[in-house]
């Protein structure tokens, strides 16, 4: 197992740090305490995906407006409450929106169609990545004692519910197939 997290570690962290990442972040600054990973490369990488991911997203909502408004149409209330957030902390809200669960992919959606500057957007958040990265990485890497023994103590209520969210899923896209 050792192996496998060594090998594909680093591309998981990544790919899931692109569309925020806090879980898998925690994992692997916790793995980085036990040395199956690199504390500092767990850093990194988790960043630099993190960078991309909302960069992306502000970037697509500035080229397709219309495409972003459809897809933050569905969450109507977390847009209304990024709008009063972006009204009461300003900038700030770019560096807290990274430890929000619900808003991370919001508020470079919301920026992005507005004629928020990308360069501010994008040293703004440059800067937050890094915060962000550097304190999950290190909170779960000082924690990874008590993680990695939490983890061992649930190991197979973790295997249930991986099979369980997988079956939903399956579910769920045999339900629209359907439609």
């Amino acid at each position: 197992m050792e192996q496998f997290i060594q090998d594909w570690g680093y591309i998981a962290l990544f790919l899931y740090s692109f569309g925020g990442g806090f879980l898998a972040l925690a994992i692997a600054g916790a793995f980085s305490f036990d040395g199956t990973l690199n504390i500092y490369i767990t850093v990194i990488v988790a960043a630099v995906a993190n960078i991309v991911g909302s960069q992306f997203l502000f970037f697509m909502a500035k080229n397709n407006k219309n495409y972003a408004q459809n897809m933050m149409n569905n969450h109507k209330r977390k847009v209304a409450l990024v709008q009063l957030l972006f009204r009461k902390y300003g900038l700030f809200v770019i560096i807290i929106q990274k430890y929000i669960y619900g808003i991370k992919t919001l508020v470079p959606l919301a920026m992005g169609i507005t004629k928020y500057s990308a360069l501010k957007f994008t040293i703004f958040n440059a800067m937050a990545a890094i915060l962000w990265a550097c304190v999950i990485g290190y909170a779960s890497f000082t924690a990874g004692e008590f993680i990695l023994n939490l983890s061992e103590d649930f190991k197979y209520v973790g295997l249930f519910t991986v099979v369980v969210i997988f079956l939903l899923i399956t579910y769920a896209f045999k339900k629209i197939e359907k439609k």
